[in-house]
């Protein structure tokens, strides 16, 4: 068993991986927790800190809006400013800037000059002769590469006279001033952007971060918080738009909090809740592993334990607590109780009649075959018609009588062994020096056993017969089928014991083999039909046409159909042979007809199809198909078989017009209650009153009454074995419709039958002679 088909393995990781996604879960969710707090205060810090740049940006605006008004209001800078004395207006100037500590404070005049700012290039004031040109008060005003807080106010006297703009750096140290007033880290970043222009920051030694740029760009019109990308990782941001000093000029304060610094304090919270994970996850495998022990363990035993109990071993299993587990062990432990009860209680009905609680066939196959077998017999008592004596006093009695006499056989053979063979068989061992001793014994035995018995109040008498078989081999169930075949052999012979006759019995699978071969034969050509015909004693001719079945074998010869047909008829390969001769008639009969002779030919019928209701049907069918004139012949034991059943058939048969022949009558199988009801149109006397009959035997008696039986139930008559002209004579002057027999001709080939029609009009006048040599 490998480590991850372990049950305990499993458990273990299992509850481990709980624990662990569990524990990460909540490990994640604090930490998204932590980031959303700290985002959250980075935010309001953000906020704080613009609000204050709004406020020193307010007051700064004011008070440079203050001192220009003031100065630009002043009657001597006026009439200065008027009386166009750069000097004096230099010098208000400078005393402004310096009262006012700001950086910038110069006039711009009606037509464009400049006084105060000897240090602006060309392009600078050109620019601020745009801005002012625009109107525009007070906004960020970028002179060169620095930013500043610009207020510009006309000086009127009382018509404008120009335009006194008072100015204060947003560079870098301005930033840093404001970022000086937060209480977390924060990075201030003045971005700006004239008409048209670049945007540029307040650091004149490089160019604005193209991100941060960006993000600016968004920020143009309303205030606007993000993550940003930074190179020390991601930062939250604030932009704030500020007004620009001209038309199209832009300018944005931009505000930044680095995340990393702020979730620092939390990396030791992370550390530590990774550190109590791991110490939880060790002790959660631990008992995880002496959890799963807990189950596993009496599981294994379980598991042990069945596997004992398929083997057929004892098992049982120590119940290790009082929970669901010790529960199931108890049940194990009862179920394995149960299932050897069970097969002890099984082991013993297998050996045993459940009607007579005799021992069966098994049990005594196995005792005897722990017996010395030098000298031993077994001897098989089978009970005459015991479906008769069952179905008179009932199967409680029945089981009686079969247990009476055992117990007698137990009395008379005190040292063998008896037991219930089948329905109406006993089995039991005898000892004798031989065959003719064991004879003895046995007859003697069956004397002992016919006395009556007494069963339930009545006195019954059964009659018994026996089997003989020697144990000379190691399989005693070969005796015991020898000896029921030994029993078959005796009912069938006068006495009432028989010692098994292997010559009798002949070879099971050479009979075998040969219904195979026969099978073959019907596909392979060897089985042929010959035609025996059949003489119309009034008429004088030729009248109808028996069918007979021929099979010569490549090795066998000529097989004898008195010793396939029985066993086809045993094995169930009747019906094929059946099909296969209706088949074969019918396309012989045709031939027949073309030649011009049309002839009915009769086709003998197994007892065995008549057990078969849809027999009929393909019958019919195959009839009709072909036009065929066919008369089914069934014997006299045939039709005493199955009567109810076979009625049915032949009622179908004769309402489709198909004739109807009962052979082999005179036999002594069918009673005349039972030839009345069936409906046949021939009837063929048996060939043994026919062979030796003359004028004066008793036979001529006998086949007289059955001509007049079978005329009055409104018959033909078929006489058949007509050997000499003798019998002939007998059969017409008796009024026998027709005859059948060597006399007449022997069965022959087709071939040789349609020779024998041409010469063949009138065999009547013809010498017995001249008859076998037409027939070939």
């Amino acid at each position: 068993m490998t480590a991850f088909t372990s049950l305990r393995t499993r458990l273990t990781i299992i509850l481990a991986g709980l624990f662990a996604t569990t524990f990460s879960l909540l490990v994640g969710l604090v930490l998204l927790t932590v980031g959303d707090l700290v985002r959250r205060e980075v935010k309001a810090e953000l906020v704080a800190a613009s609000a204050v740049f709004d406020r020193l940006w307010a007051l700064k605006a004011s008070q440079l809006s203050d001192g220009a008004e003031g100065l630009s209001r002043d009657p001597g800078f006026r009439e200065a400013v008027g009386a166009d004395d750069s000097p004096r207006v230099e010098t208000a100037l400078r005393d402004l800037k310096s009262r006012l500590k700001q950086h910038r404070a110069f006039l711009v005049g009606m037509d464009g000059e400049i006084t105060g700012a000897p240090d602006l290039s060309e392009a600078e004031a050109v620019a601020v002769r745009s801005v002012l040109g625009s109107g525009s008060g007070q906004g960020v005003l970028r002179l060169g590469a620095v930013p500043y807080l610009a207020v510009a106010h006309p000086v009127m006297a009382p018509e404008r006279l120009g335009w006194l703009v008072l100015a204060g750096r947003l560079d870098r140290t301005e930033m840093q001033s404001l970022e000086a007033l937060a209480s977390r880290p924060l990075t201030a970043t003045l971005l700006s952007q004239p008409d048209g222009g670049a945007w540029r920051t307040t650091d004149p030694g490089a160019g604005p971060d193209p991100r941060l740029v960006d993000f600016a760009e968004a920020a143009r019109a309303r205030r606007r918080f993000g993550v940003m990308a930074t190179d020390q990782g991601e930062a939250l941001a604030l932009a704030r738009p500020l007004a620009g000093m001209g038309e199209g000029t832009h300018a944005v304060l931009v505000l930044r909090h680095p995340l990393n610094p702020a979730l620092a304090p939390y990396h030791g919270l992370g550390l530590v809740m990774a550190l109590v994970a791991l110490a939880g996850l060790g002790a959660l495998m631990v008992i995880s592993g002496l959890l799963a022990r807990s189950i596993t363990r009496p599981v294994a035993a379980l598991n042990l334990a069945a596997g004992r109990l398929r083997d057929g071993e004892e098992a049982h299993v120590e119940p290790a607590s009082r929970d669901e587990i010790g529960s199931l062990a108890q049940s194990f432990n009862a179920m394995a109780r149960g299932i050897r009860d069970r097969e002890v209680r099984t082991a013993a009905s297998a050996r045993t009649d459940a009607e007579t609680r005799l021992p069966n066939r098994r049990a005594f196959e196995s005792a005897i075959a722990g017996f010395d077998p030098e000298g031993l017999f077994v001897a098989v008592l089978g009970i005459d018609r015991f479906p008769e004596v069952r179905a008179a006093v009932g199967y409680p009695a029945a089981a009686e009588v079969l247990r009476e006499l055992a117990s007698r056989l137990g009395e008379l053979v005190p040292d063998g062994i008896c037991a219930r063979l089948s329905e109406d068989r006993l089995v039991t061992t005898v000892r004798a020096g031989g065959p003719n001793e064991a004879l003895l014994r046995v007859t003697s035995l069956l004397g002992g056993l016919g006395r009556p018995l007494r069963i339930q109040g009545l006195t019954l008498e059964v009659g018994l017969g026996a089997g003989l078989a020697l144990v000379d081999d190691p399989h005693p169930a070969s005796a015991v089928e020898r000896a029921s075949i030994a029993l078959d052999q005796a009912r069938a012979s006068p006495a009432p014991v028989a010692l098994f006759d292997p010559e009798t019995y002949g070879d099971p699978g050479a009979r075998l083999s040969l219904m195979n071969e026969m099978l073959g034969a019907l596909e392979g050509g060897a089985m042929q039909l010959a035609y025996q015909p059949q003489y119309d004693l009034r008429a004088g001719r030729i009248c109808g046409l028996e069918a007979l079945i021929r099979w010569n074998h490549p090795v066998l010869g000529f097989v004898s159909p008195d010793l396939f047909l029985p066993l086809a008829e045993a094995t169930g390969h009747i019906r094929a042979l059946t099909s296969w001769t209706l088949e074969r008639a019918l396309s012989d009969q045709k031939d027949f007809r073309r030649a011009g002779h049309d002839l009915p030919v009769s086709v003998n019928l197994s007892g065995r199809m008549l057990e078969d209701p849809g027999f009929a049907d393909r019958v019919i069918a195959m009839i009709q198909r072909t036009n065929g004139r066919i008369r089914l012949e069934i014997s006299e034991a045939a039709a005493a078989g199955n009567l109810e059943t076979g009625l049915q058939v032949l009622d179908r048969l004769r309402r489709a017009r198909i004739a109807i022949s009962i052979d082999d009558y005179g036999s002594g199988r069918l009673s005349l209650a039972s030839l009345k009801r069936i409906p046949g149109d021939e009837l063929k006397i048996d060939k043994t009153l026919v062979m030796s009959l003359d004028h004066r035997g008793r036979e001529v008696l006998l086949v007289k009454s059955i001509v007049d039986l079978a005329h009055g139930l409104g018959h033909k008559v078929v006489a058949v074995g007509v050997e000499t002209a003798e019998a002939l004579a007998v059969l017409g002057g008796l009024g026998c419709d027709a005859a059948q027999g060597y006399f007449m001709a022997r069965p022959m080939p087709p071939s040789h039958l349609l020779d024998f029609l041409g010469q063949a009009d009138d065999l009547a006048d013809a010498p017995a002679e001249e008859g076998l040599k037409a027939a070939g």
